[in-house]
This record gives structure tokens, C-alpha cells and sequence, in this order.
């Protein structure tokens, strides 16, 4: 997808993509982990399921991160893990969400291996599916975001997944799943989330019009929500690739009103 840098977000779903993590006081991060010649370690063997699975090799863990980072409630997912497994998940838990926004490439390979050591576990799975999609590995994401679901039941991670879809060059895939049960269960920032990635879909299939109708919505005139920027920022997007220029240029000024980081570059594609 060539749709998806930071400016210009207006059908990537936003999604915290990593574990929460305890943020008292000043948050300094761990420095660069620890690298051999090649990069890397041999994972510790897991005595239950060595005889399975081939052995993996998995980034280093800064010395410096304990797993202690995590919520009491993330930790407490892991307590089924023995002492010795669920300190080594926790700290990469701890790793995906340090380098989420750095090196997305390396939180995805700490997500691989927290998934290697408790792919049981739906959290684990959640937060590795999550970094394999920030990291563009839209395959992976998806088939840990699946494991998740199926575990869990959540269908928190409903947007992710279309986009996903869209990821794989699947636009009809991610529609099944905007038009599915599931999205019923949504909350209201999910909700439009899921319009947003359905919108794109629609625009990749080259069906524009059908775009902005996906997201013609009385949650355009609300600009206090979370989602109210991108939510006008992609409804402005989808006008403007329907060949609707001064609704869109308008839109784009009603979402650079209430942007005012400029997180997007609404208010430059405001000028007439």
C-alpha cells in the first residue's frame, strides 16, 4: 500500500500497537539492545515445546528492562507461563513497546519471539500481530491477529485485520470483514476505524464515490473525539479522489481546525 506514511494516514487504522507500560515519572527508554556478530541469540528452550517447534533466534533484551515495565493487568495474562517464561515474554513485551515507533522492524521480531514462548496466550498474540503490521508484515499481522481473536473473542483487532486485507492487495477481503457480525461488537472508535479502512478499500477497487459514502456520517460534525482528525481527514481524502476538489479542500480545513500538532498535513492541502 502506498497510502500509509505518518502525513498522510487517512485509511491506516490508529491502534496502540504494543502492551501497555507503567509511565511514572520520567520515561527513559533502554538503549540499543545487545548484539553479537550476527545480530542475535539463541532463544532459551522451552522444555514443553522445543520437541515441536524448531528452535528460533530472537533479538537481545536491554539489561535494563525487567518485564516490571508492563500493567499488573499484562502481567497478569502471563501468570499461567512458568516464573522463568514469563519474565522472558514480559521483557520482550516490554521491547515491542519501545520500539514501536524506532525501529518498528525490531519490535516485530521481539513479537515473533514473545508469540515463540507463549503463543497460547491471546495478549501475546494481540501485541505481535499488532508490530508485524506497524512493521508492514500485513501477513503475520494477520495471522496472529486471527490466533488473538480466536483465543480471546476480542474483536478490538476487526480494523486491523481489513487493513491487513488491503495490505495483501485483498480490498474484497477487508470489505467481508467491515460487513461482517463482528463489527456490531465495536466500540465507537473501532467503529470508525473500520469505516476508514473500508473507505480505502473502496478507493482501491477504484470505486470512489462508494469511498465517501462509506464515511458520510453524523460523526463528521463531532471534533471532540480521538478520532474526529482522522476521521475528517479521510473523509476529505476520499472527496478529493472522487474529483470533488472544493468539498474536499473544505474538509481538509475543517480537519486542520481541530489539528492543531498538524499531526497531518491538512492544512496544507486546505489552500485552494
Amino acid at each position: 500500500m502506498n497510502d500509509r506514511d505518518k502525513k498522510s494516514f487517512s485509511d491506516k487504522p490508529s491502534r496502540n500497537s504494543a502492551p501497555t507500560t507503567k509511565r511514572a515519572g520520567s520515561s527513559s527508554r533502554p538503549g540499543a539492545p545487545r548484539q553479537d556478530s550476527r545480530g542475535a541469540r539463541p532463544a532459551p528452550v522451552d522444555r514443553d515445546m522445543s520437541r515441536l517447534r524448531p528452535r528460533i533466534f530472537e533479538p537481545d533484551i536491554p539489561e535494563e528492562v525487567t518485564g516490571e515495565e508492563l500493567e499488573k493487568t499484562v502481567r497478569a495474562e502471563l501468570l499461567s507461563l512458568s516464573a522463568e517464561n514469563a519474565k522472558v515474554v514480559a521483557r520482550h513485551l516490554v521491547c515491542i513497546n519501545l520500539n514501536m515507533d524506532t525501529d518498528p522492524e525490531l519490535a516485530y521480531k521481539h513479537g515473533i519471539a514473545a508469540a515463540y514462548h507463549a503463543g497460547r496466550l491471546a495478549v501475546v498474540r494481540e501485541s505481535a500481530g499488532y508490530a508485524a503490521y506497524r512493521a508492514g508484515h500485513y501477513e503475520v499481522a494477520l495471522k496472529e491477529l486471527r490466533a488473538a481473536h480466536r483465543i480471546s473473542g476480542d474483536v478490538s483487532m476487526w480494523p486491523v485485520m481489513a487493513d491487513c486485507e488491503r495490505g495483501l492487495g485483498k480490498p474484497l477481503k477487508a470489505l467481508a470483514l467491515a460487513g461482517s457480525p463482528e463489527v456490531a461488537r465495536l466500540e465507537k472508535a473501532e467503529e470508525i476505524e473500520m469505516r476508514i479502512v473500508a473507505s480505502g478499500a473502496r478507493s482501491d477497487l477504484g470505486e470512489f464515490d462508494a469511498a465517501v459514502i462509506t464515511l458520510t456520517c453524523k460523526e463528521l460534525k463531532i471534533d471532540k473525539e480521538p478520532w474526529a482528525v482522522r476521521l475528517r481527514y479521510a473523509y476529505a481524502d476520499a472527496l478529493e479522489k472522487a474529483g470533488r476538489k472544493d468539498e474536499s479542500t473544505h474538509w481538509f480545513s475543517q480537519c486542520a481546525q481541530i489539528d492543531p500538532e498538524e499531526e497531518t498535513d491538512a492544512l496544507e492541502r486546505s489552500q485552494p
